[in-house]
């Protein structure tokens, strides 16, 4: 797959898209202007690879509203060789910018399905993360402790199991609510006991499964 002149020029106008929307952390608009989002959407949906909306992909899950991924990495405060666990790869594209600002990235995806095409994508654009396929509602504490977490699925809570894998002084990006509403949550890790919970605004993710997702 080729990353031509039109699709960087795509990729200009939607990042002054997301500033415009409200997006000031310099390091995610110039990440995403790195990677290209054309690699991660199924081929039907190409042309609409550069809009500010979200794309189905197989299993019935869809690729994130780029303002979406750029708000949610915003509100991580990402630094090179933090150690980031993300809960869901989903098409691979958060991944890609995660790496892509500096990132050690662990990923994990239920769907094995998902879990094989993202790593060939990754693996193509010369992006390394360490990947599992499992349930990450549980986290993945083989590799605990994390300067960061983020859950890019509606959860019905926040799991303890992921509180429990911050570093103090980490945090825990996601979305909480119902499988059709949910609340932006950061959760920051103060000490071994106590944890802080910030809101913010509303969004719309697909639900998150496994033991502490939401039951079929």
């Amino acid at each position: 797959m080729l990353d031509s002149i039109k699709h960087r020029a795509l990729r200009e106008r939607l990042i002054v898209t997301l500033a415009e929307k409200g997006i000031t952390d310099e390091n995610v608009l110039t990440a995403m202007q790195k990677v290209p989002r054309h690699f991660f959407v199924e081929s039907a949906f190409g042309h609409a690879a550069y809009e500010d909306r979200a794309l189905p992909i197989a299993e019935g899950q869809t690729i994130s509203q780029p303002f979406t991924v750029a708000y949610q990495t915003q509100l991580m405060g990402i630094k090179p060789k933090m150690k980031v666990l993300e809960i869901g790869t989903g098409s691979g594209y958060q991944c890609a910018v995660l790496c892509e600002m500096g990132a050690n990235v662990f990923t994990v995806e239920i769907i094995r399905k998902l879990y094989q095409k993202a790593a060939e994508i990754l693996a193509e654009l010369e992006y390394s993360p360490t990947m599992n396929c499992g349930d990450g509602s549980m986290g993945w504490d083989k590799h605990q402790y994390y300067d960061r977490i983020l859950v890019t699925a509606a959860s019905p809570s926040i799991p303890d199991a992921l509180k429990k894998q911050l570093i103090i002084g980490g945090k825990l990006i996601i979305p909480v609510g119902t499988k059709t509403h949910q609340e932006m949550c950061c959760v920051l890790r103060k000490s071994m006991q106590e944890f802080e919970i910030q809101r913010f605004d509303k969004f719309k993710f697909v639900p998150l499964t496994g033991a502490n997702g939401f039951k079929e």
